[in-house]
């Protein structure tokens, strides 16, 4: 007994979708940070990301004007970006996550600031932390 023409294409779908999942793409599905944001304060962390291409955004309260950044990261190839935004949405800070250290961002507009993290083709492990001046 001959299967009908649908199960022929569903089988051969599944088959393509089993390849698929099981061949290294260059921009991963997506990636799982531990974050800490509360007012005043925003960690970020992430282990082992293998060439992956994406552009993060996160909302974070700062009441202050400027902040530290204390960036600790392992990049082993592509690139990693911090850039932090203040509450009118104007860049205050902008560096590579490869550059290790502690920074002040400029200054800014309290309230609602945008923190972005963009990768691009990047293997690393990523921490950082946001916190106010005081």
């Amino acid at each position: 007994m001959r299967a009908p023409k649908v199960v022929k294409l569903l089988l051969v779908m599944s088959a393509c979708s089993a390849l698929a999942a099981g061949c290294d793409s260059s921009t991963s599905p997506g990636i799982s940070p531990e974050i800490a944001n509360v007012v005043d304060s925003f960690q970020y962390q992430v282990t082992d990301i293998r060439n992956y291409s994406h552009i993060n955004d996160y909302t974070w309260q700062n009441t202050g004007t400027t902040a530290n950044v204390n960036q600790s990261t392992a990049i082993t190839g592509g690139t990693a970006t911090l850039v932090i935004l203040d509450a009118d949405g104007t860049e205050v800070y902008s560096r590579s996550l490869g550059e290790n250290g502690t920074f002040v961002t400029a200054a800014g507009v309290s309230g609602s600031w945008t923190i972005r993290v963009t990768y691009a083709a990047a293997s690393a492990t990523v921490n950082f932390r946001v916190q106010k001046t005081t």
